[in-house]
């Protein structure tokens, strides 16, 4: 099933998913922290998943779609709750104390949770040496990208917060990594926006207790909420999750698991230049290596598994010419019949 989808799989459609993801969720690092200037951080996650889980599941039901399948929802509620409260929701309380840059480090790192969580492709992904090389040169890339936030963020003393942020953030990538597997290898058969819309509407419920527990609905002064806020909740809402993360899932149905954690190491590229073009950010000589470090490490990565597919559509096709050039032959012979011979 999987190979039939990689096949009638439109290359356009996969460039387009794969930019919507590397684009618009290396956005998202900005409009967090403009958002929680004005949410909390759990109120936040409810909010946005819940909102937006509930329109893709009313779009859905109003296509037609059957949208209430017990089973489906189940594994979609177990990969949501990894993906997008566990890891995402990292991201989020995270983003409270640390900058957005050290936040993307350590996301970085969700590439290499794939190779040592994806048991199904340990003997591909490991036989791989451009894989693997392309990889360790992704995470040098955002380490360059980030020098001078490390090193400040590490030369204080007591930066107990910003080392519990980073442990944090290590299981938040695990979480995501873990989750994006189990979408990719469990799924049941639903549609794409089914499965997102579940997934996305059981996280915004996941977050619900931390938040009432925490108070931070009562607590709250709505009317204080800056315009700015409300604006990147409706980004995160409409773009973070209903746009990008249903093109996330459906690529991890067509495309390699490990191919499209390559988001992790782009995500902070965009990051880095939207602050230059928005927010008058300076970019160093070292974190223009970083930049072009991270772009190379994705080509590789990519360059290998376009080569693959050629070598695997190659073999496929060689199999079916044969089985052309054969079949005749074998009719031919089944049904001749031999002719006694004459005195």
């Amino acid at each position: 099933m999987d190979s039939l989808n990689k096949k009638n799989t439109s290359p356009l459609k996969v460039v387009l998913a794969f930019a919507t993801v590397y684009i618009v969720w290396g956005s998202t690092y900005f409009f967090i922290q403009k958002a929680i200037t004005g949410f909390p951080p759990l109120l936040l996650g409810a909010i946005r998943f819940l909102i937006a889980g509930f329109l893709m599941l009313v779009w859905t039901g109003l296509k037609g779609e059957n949208i209430f399948v017990l089973k489906d929802i189940k594994h979609a509620a177990v990969s949501g709750f990894l993906m997008l409260t566990v890891g995402t929701g990292a991201v989020i309380w995270v983003e409270q104390y640390l900058p957005s840059a050290m936040v993307a480090i350590m996301v970085s790192s969700g590439p290499i949770w794939f190779i040592l969580l994806d048991k199904p492709m340990w003997a591909k992904n490991f036989k791989s040496k451009a894989t693997i090389v392309g990889l360790i040169l992704g995470f040098a890339g955002v380490i360059l990208l980030f020098s001078q936030q490390i090193i400040e963020a590490f030369s204080a003393a007591g930066n107990r917060r910003e080392l519990a942020g980073l442990a944090i953030l290590i299981i938040g990538s695990m979480a995501w990594a873990g989750g994006s597997l189990y979408s990719k290898y469990k799924s049941t058969g639903g549609s794409v926006l089914v499965n997102s819309g579940w997934q996305i509407f059981a996280a915004g419920i996941a977050f619900i207790p931390g938040s009432l527990i925490r108070g931070e609905v009562q607590h709250l002064n709505w009317s204080a909420i800056s315009t700015s806020a409300w604006l990147s909740v409706a980004y995160l809402i409409f773009f973070g999750s209903i746009a990008a993360f249903s093109a996330y899932v459906w690529l991890l149905q067509v495309r390699p698991a490990m191919q499209v954690s390559t988001h992790a190491y782009v995500n902070p590229v965009v990051a880095v230049l939207l602050g230059v073009f928005f927010a008058n950010e300076h970019i160093t000589l070292m974190q223009v290596l970083g930049l072009v470090t991270i772009l190379g490490s994705v080509s590789i990565i990519n360059l290998v598994k376009y080569r693959m597919g050629r070598v695997a559509a190659q073999k496929e096709n060689d199999v079916a010419q044969r089985h052309v050039l054969v079949e005749p032959v074998l009719k031919y012979r089944a049904t001749a019949t031999i002719q006694p011979a004459k005195d």
